[in-house]
């Protein structure tokens, strides 16, 4: 049973937003997999809602490159067309990898990526990859247009840096933050699909020399929100690329992570797959076969 107030397909980012601004009982809704669902159980906050469709709101299912090569994803691209874009495929496979994990065939076709981070959960799929893409996020309302880093727009557990108006229209990937890099998306859940991730790791690594010139960690499901090792970055900087060192990277990064005890799993058995997987994640990128 759905309880709501009234419904209205827009056209365009400002007519969202401008009656988002003028009406406080308004809510976005885009492929809708987790508002109707809230909806349908009847959440308090969910309840005689005026919704707001923007997925006919025709930048927001763009995919491109600008004229820096930067990729650029409209926010309501769903999972389907991003584990299926050429663009995506070619200089991104993280994120088409990703993507191919999200629920099941029904829930990728309509999910969308905006809606994945609004949601503001750490264990969003696209999360942990876009804080390892370095992704910038553009927010418009019919005042103003802004673009911050993904890691600023998560506040705590499902909040996120959006005022009333506010919409997430673009994710940003810019070229520096793809290029010569490879990257490799681990997701560890009890069933095989459509299930949450008790654990995501994205890593993203450049090499040169047989040692690792830049690289990326970032994680899902180890925090209240998504998070990046970075101390365990920096230090990784120039280090040869054989097992002692990957070894030391795995239990550094256990120093910036903060799991939980839950009743997915005991806050031992996560830090020990964020060992195991940061390890498989690093191997698989040079090509070495991991060995437990």
């Amino acid at each position: 049973m759905y309880q709501l107030k009234s419904y209205t397909e827009t056209n365009s980012i400002y007519q969202a937003s401008e009656i988002l601004i003028n009406n406080e009982n308004a809510m976005i809704i885009a492929g809708g997999t987790d508002v109707l669902v809230k909806m349908r159980d009847l959440k308090k906050s969910y309840i005689d809602k005026d919704l707001v469709g923007i997925t006919r709101i025709k930048e927001l299912n763009e995919i491109y490159k600008d004229k820096e090569e930067n990729i650029i994803i409209g926010s309501c691209v769903n999972f389907t067309k991003l584990e299926e874009n050429e663009i995506i495929l070619k200089n991104i496979p993280i994120l088409a990898k990703s993507s191919s994990l999200v629920g099941g065939p029904q829930i990728r076709n309509m999910g969308t990526i905006g809606g994945n981070i609004c949601n503001g959960v750490t264990s969003a799929e696209s999360a942990s990859v876009l804080f390892a893409l370095n992704a910038k996020l553009e927010i418009e309302n019919i005042n103003r247009k802004k673009i911050i880093p993904i890691e600023n727009f998560y506040i705590d557990h499902a909040k996120v840096l959006l005022k009333q108006g506010d919409i997430l229209s673009k994710i940003i990937i810019n070229k520096k933050d793809y290029e010569g890099f490879k990257g490799v998306y681990f997701k560890f859940a009890p069933r095989n699909a459509m299930d949450i991730a008790t654990i995501g790791v994205s890593v993203m690594l450049k090499e040169k020399n047989n040692k690792i010139e830049d690289i990326r960690l970032a994680y899902g499901v180890a925090g209240p929100i998504p998070l990046r090792a970075k101390n365990t970055e920096k230090l990784s900087i120039n280090l040869e690329l054989n097992e002692k060192n990957i070894d030391i990277i795995c239990d550094n990064v256990l120093k910036e992570t903060n799991t939980r005890n839950s009743w997915r799993a005991s806050k031992a058995y996560r830090d020990n797959l964020i060992k195991v997987f940061t390890k498989r994640a690093i191997l698989n990128l040079i090509g070495v076969d991991y060995e437990n």
